[in-house]
């Protein structure tokens, strides 16, 4: 990986804990919080791939409140809370070795960026409600293109900013079929595995597994 001149962050599941909205509210939502969040990210993840393919196309906040009502019938969860778990997502908390992971990067003079489902103002509160907004170079939204991981012309659009081979950007994702997505356009994909899951057969094994992101630094 000594050619990497650009390294690229999946957000949701990667830099951020997805379930850290529901984990806020296990006091008022019981035992059942993570199954709970676990559905919502999948039904979430599903809709995603459904709007790809039916060419009908809506943003990932939406997507994140249509698969939140369909959760919490699903779960009996009271609907009083939607405001409040929609609220806690726009300020997800990132994984803890994030931050001093992403500063070291910085200092080594990596060019950073984030390459996300989230629409543009989602993924500036995320940053900067984390205090991390000074280490991206950019934050790059699929609603450039109106469609969703893992189409390739969304891993098109860093190659087209930096003007780079596909080959000299390392791509992380802790979801196997993004690093399935970014390996198989070219991308040097890297699979972020922080619950020692099984890799999907997706026609792309990543050359690096790493269980977080301070794994990084031995890779780069």
């Amino acid at each position: 990986m000594k050619n990497i001149k650009a390294i690229i962050f999946d957000a949701y599941g990667t830099l951020f804990d997805v379930n850290s909205a529901a984990e806020k509210c296990k006091d008022k939502i019981g035992d059942k919080w993570e199954p709970f969040a676990n559905f919502w990210r999948t039904t979430q993840l599903e809709y995603t791939w459904l709007r790809s393919l039916m060419k009908r196309h809506n943003d990932f906040w939406q997507i994140t409140e249509d698969s939140l009502d369909k959760s919490m019938m699903a779960f009996n969860i009271d609907p009083k809370m939607k405001d409040e778990l929609l609220n806690l997502y726009k300020v997800l908390s990132p994984f803890q070795e994030v931050p001093e992971t992403l500063k070291t990067l910085k200092e080594k003079k990596f060019k950073l960026a984030i390459l996300s489902n989230g629409t543009p103002s989602l993924l500036n509160e995320l940053v900067k409600s984390n205090n991390l907004n000074n280490l991206f170079d950019d934050l790059f939204s699929i609603e450039q293109v109106g469609i969703y991981k893992p189409s390739s012309k969304v891993y098109d659009i860093p190659i087209k900013k930096y003007q780079i081979e596909k080959n000299e950007i390392a791509f992380l994702s802790a979801n196997t079929w993004d690093v399935s997505g970014g390996g198989n356009y070219g991308y040097q994909s890297i699979w972020v595995n922080r619950n020692n899951n099984i890799f999907d057969n997706l026609d792309y094994k990543p050359n690096h597994e790493i269980k977080d992101l301070s794994e990084l630094l031995d890779k780069i």
